[in-house]
């Protein structure tokens, strides 16, 4: 072999812009494939969420909620919700009642009331609920102290829970956000007793 001739064992000068250029384009690829593949995954975890902000959440927040007699027995302060599966505001606060609630919870019960549930009718009556979500405030004795209806904003619905949790005045006592209109198939009897735990014997159906 004469000094001259190319070693066959060793990679030409003319093929080592070729091998780095195949190596970058492998690398993009690989890049472009790992970004698409997380594109996707975070496209099937936003539309799975989508679909439990649904009916369905709503269902689970229920089964996990405080029961009405616990929260009032208890000691602690709750926030109850007024609610139905087809009510598309209470769909659409669910995610945050459920991120509040992951929150809060060790310190106020959440209680939810279906509105087609007519075990809940005396409550119903009581707080006058004719549009939904209906939020009522109780303090550690029961006592309702502040209501909102309607949608409310995170921050608003945040700031009036810090203010239960400690005992405080509720900085948004009144607010009214956008509803789903409901109407109980009942009228209530006249009368001058308010309280939700004996109101049941106050009822008269259409």
């Amino acid at each position: 072999m004469t000094a001259n001739a190319p070693d066959p064992t060793k990679p030409s000068s003319d093929s080592a812009p070729t091998a780095i250029a195949q190596t970058t384009l492998g690398t993009r690829v690989r890049n472009f494939i790992i970004v698409l593949v997380a594109i996707v995954l975070t496209a099937s975890v936003f539309l799975g969420l989508k679909t439990e902000t649904g009916s369905g959440l709503l269902s689970t927040m229920a089964e996990d909620a405080v029961p009405l007699e616990v929260a009032l027995s208890n000691g602690k302060p709750t926030l109850m919700e007024f609610y139905a599966n087809w009510c598309t505001s209470c769909q659409t606060m669910a995610p945050d009642l459920e991120a509040l609630k992951q929150q809060y919870g060790d310190r106020v019960n959440f209680v939810m009331l279906n509105v087609d549930n007519s075990k809940w009718l005396p409550e119903v009556l009581s707080y006058r609920v004719d549009g939904i979500p209906h939020f009522v405030f109780l303090g550690q004795d029961g006592d309702a102290i502040a209501q909102s209806i309607g949608e409310q904003p995170h921050a608003i619905m945040e700031a009036n829970l810090v203010a239960l949790a400690s005992g405080g005045t509720l900085p948004y006592a009144k607010t009214t956000g956008q509803t789903s209109a409901f109407s109980a198939p009942v009228t209530p009897k006249a009368s001058a007793d308010s309280d939700p735990r004996s109101h049941s014997s106050q009822i008269v159906t259409n």
